[in-house]
């Protein structure tokens, strides 16, 4: 979960005036996936972390180790502010290594004195990891990274080009000191085979990817329950399975957890389909015997011991 502030997503970035309306909700989901067995991971943000209600939710559930707490930077409020405030600055991996940096330590020693863990996995708000990214995750103990979305291409934003990035972990550097664990997205339909020669045109191109989504010819489904509905998602399950992907990754964003701060969840009526768009995907991947996995099992597994 991108555990996050409420803003307008389509207004320009601010560094005050976010609200924290979703935290209220975050014991409700945690309790909801203990009783479908499942291990939340909260990776946080500056906002959070001062919040007071959040901070001691997630202090508990981190002593009782019910859940995994990871950083999550949005360089737009997390100090120091040195700076222009914009869509390119939005992508921390666009700043210069000093003050993504500072950022970066910043808000995991809040994590630290605030929650009382030191966290050692990172996702990059808006997915947006940079030339230094990775080593500066490396130089201050990082062992798990899940910033790259698959499939996706945000360079017409200034961000980073994931298409051609496939939902595999893979390790960074030969020395298998940090892994990432990339956000699972697959291509469903008669052309997925083919998915890397037409999935730029795509991009590109609106009408074409209406055109293919609609035959149903080839279809990009991420795992969320944010605009993406149970039955598309029991079906990327299936043909991931089919291909013999070992790790699925889903994830969204807590202010869905609260009706009215995002495009997905905007009545009571959605927040309810969004709980059970749970409840059918977890029965799903029971009946396929895909089971949860830790993050410390996880990184153990990656390194083969």
């Amino acid at each position: 979960m991108d555990t996050e502030e409420e803003f307008d997503w389509d207004a320009p970035f601010r560094r005050e005036g976010h609200t924290t309306l979703s935290v209220s909700e975050l014991q409700a989901f945690q309790q909801f996936a203990e009783t479908l067995g499942f291990k939340p991971v909260y990776f946080i943000d500056f906002a959070i972390v001062q919040n007071d209600e959040a901070a001691a939710f997630l202090r508990i559930v981190a002593e009782r180790k019910t859940a995994d707490i990871g950083v999550h930077l949005h360089p737009w409020i997390n100090p120091p502010f040195d700076e222009q405030l914009n869509v390119h600055n939005s992508f921390a991996g666009n700043l210069p290594k000093e003050l993504e940096e500072q950022k970066l330590v910043i808000l995991r020693n809040a994590i630290r004195d605030r929650i009382g863990i030191t966290p050692t996995i990172f996702r990059a708000g808006r997915y947006g990891i940079g030339p230094h990214t990775i080593d500066l995750l490396v130089k201050h103990g990082f062992v798990m990274d899940s910033s790259i979305r698959s499939r996706f291409d945000y360079s017409g934003e200034g961000g980073p080009d994931f298409l051609s990035a496939g939902p595999e972990p893979f390790w960074w550097g030969s020395e298998n000191r940090l892994l990432e664990v990339p956000l699972t997205t697959v291509y469903s339909g008669l052309l997925r085979k083919q998915a890397g020669l037409v999935a730029g045109m795509m991009e590109r191109h609106p009408l074409v990817n209406a055109l293919c989504s609609r035959s149903k010819m080839l279809e990009r489904i991420p795992l969320t329950p944010e605009g993406i509905s149970a039955r598309e998602t029991k079906e990327a399950i299936d043909v991931a399975l089919d291909d013999d992907l070992r790790l699925l990754v889903f994830s969204f964003h807590s202010p869905s957890l609260s009706p009215g701060h995002t495009p997905y969840v905007q009545t009571q009526q959605e927040l309810d389909g969004f709980y059970d768009w749970w409840r059918e995907v977890i029965a799903h991947l029971e009946t396929r015997n895909v089971k949860p996995i830790e993050i410390d099992e996880l990184i153990r597994s990656a390194r083969g011991f």
